[in-house]
């Protein structure tokens, strides 16, 4: 296990050897090492030693760790690699893997994976390139083993035994008619503690849970979570199987959406490439749009404080304490929208929970805001008054930026939770409502609202 600073000494040792030529020494060295780790390593090491350290990888453990590599490093080796090698690392990787691989080539270096792979490989990799991506069939393998009902147990594990080097699990086999309809799944254990002449039929559990070839992956992976389980089955429409999905590729999944949802609650146009191989014009282009906008949006909020000019001119000290409260109110809106839009993620909130959302928001933003009016009514008496010896600090004052600080914090919670709920209604990405969206909303909220109570307490 490695940690981060551990990498950069390890890339360093890999480049060092090569150098010296201790190939020998390189390979006893790698070879009890995981996949990731040593991935991880070669991430950090320059470009012309990854040949060199790749082919010194025992054969398997050179397929599971070109699996671990970013897609530009896949490119680099496969350009590289003669016909012969390129089919070798191949025949070594399971097929959802062989996909993924496939999807963020070139299209030249697509031809020349395909070309290489045998026959069966190529139309499997054909077959769930088909399924719309973000799909339950766009990551699932077909490297799984299914059982006849009408098996016996032993006939069931002399037919794990003679396919277990090319399936990607073998803790479940899933139990299907003659027409490939699903019916069920018998685990490894059930096997070993069953009779040799009992009937898969009569063994199987035939409560399951599958999804659909056309399921969002996303659901997919919740529903593993969900149930603990290490794979799902996929089936069509008929309810025939074709494939897994398993937990790797689900948690690879829940990654590449908890990065784009936190893109998108950041104002930032989701990107597929790591950041350090992400180039200064693709990340332009991802931020600016968003900026842009919000820029945009923010001239409302100087268009009410320029509404208000001529009262701030008389009572100058209101304008001290705009940014805090603006601060404020943006985040506690984005307090209630990230939860929110978590619960809704985990599916905990569904759109007809609406009230009770904004009822539980309400007293906790009653709650908050008092608490941080009662502590900000202290500091602005004690602090900036007697302290500071800042004279236009009344109790007036205090009472106008107190009270306003509670109206913004419970606008700020209504309106965090209500708008992720109501994009979701309406077909949209909750995400996209979250901090930087709904804080230009509260900050136009807690101006009128401040400007609202100055005029009525303080006569301006």
């Amino acid at each position: 296990m490695f940690d981060h600073e551990d990498f950069g000494e390890f890339a360093e040792h890999l480049e060092d050897m090569v150098q010296r030529k201790q190939y020998a020494e390189l390979r006893i060295l790698l070879s009890p090492l995981e996949a990731a780790d040593i991935a991880q390593g070669m991430a950090r090491t320059e470009d012309h030693y990854l040949p060199v350290i790749f082919r010194l990888l025992p054969k398997e453990l050179a397929a599971d760790v070109f699996v671990e590599l970013d897609s530009d490093q896949q490119e680099m080796l496969i350009q590289g690699f003669s016909n012969a090698e390129l089919k070798e690392v191949l025949d070594e990787l399971y097929l959802d893997d062989a996909v993924d691989i496939v999807e963020e080539m070139p299209a030249t270096v697509v031809k020349r994976i395909l070309k290489n792979a045998d026959p069966e490989t190529r139309k499997s990799i054909n077959e769930i390139l088909k399924y719309p991506e973000d799909s339950a069939g766009s990551i699932m393998t077909t490297e799984f083993v299914d059982l006849k009902s009408s098996m016996t147990v032993e006939d069931a594990l002399k037919r794990i035994r003679r396919n277990a080097f090319d399936m990607e699990t073998i803790n479940v086999s899933y139990v299907i008619d003659d027409d490939r309809h699903l019916l069920g799944f018998v685990s490894i254990r059930d096997l070993l503690l069953a009779d040799d002449d009992d009937i898969i039929a009569d063994i199987m559990e035939q409560n399951y849970i599958s999804v659909q070839t056309l399921d969002d992956q996303e659901a997919v992976a919740r529903a593993l979570s969900k149930y603990d389980y290490l794979a799902l089955p996929v089936v069509d429409t008929e309810n025939r199987l074709v494939g897994i999905v398993t937990v790797d590729d689900a948690m690879d999944v829940l990654q590449e959406e908890v990065t784009e949802d936190i893109e998108k609650m950041a104002a930032i146009l989701p990107t597929e490439k790591p950041y350090l191989k992400t180039t200064t014009f693709e990340t332009f282009k991802a931020r600016i749009p968003w900026l842009l906008l919000l820029m945009v949006s923010a001239t409302f909020t100087g268009q009410i404080i320029s509404s208000f000019e001529a009262a701030l001119a008389s009572c100058t000290i209101l304008t001290a304490y705009i940014p805090m409260l603006m601060d404020t109110g943006g985040n506690c809106g984005g307090q209630a929208s990230v939860t929110v839009i978590r619960g809704i993620s985990l599916s905990e909130i569904e759109f007809s929970d609406l009230l009770q959302v904004i009822w539980k928001e309400i007293r906790v933003a009653a709650v908050c805001g008092l608490t941080l009016a009662v502590a900000n009514f202290g500091k602005l008496m004690i602090v900036d008054r007697l302290l500071f010896h800042n004279s236009a600090i009344t109790v007036t004052v205090a009472l106008v930026i107190c009270l306003t600080m509670v109206c913004a914090v419970i606008c700020a919670k209504v309106v965090g939770c209500t708008l992720p709920m109501f994009a979701k209604q309406l077909g949209f990405d909750p995400a996209v409502m979250a901090s930087p969206f709904i804080t230009t909303i509260v900050d136009a909220i807690s101006l009128l609202i401040y400007f609202r109570f100055a005029t009525m307490i303080l006569g301006i």
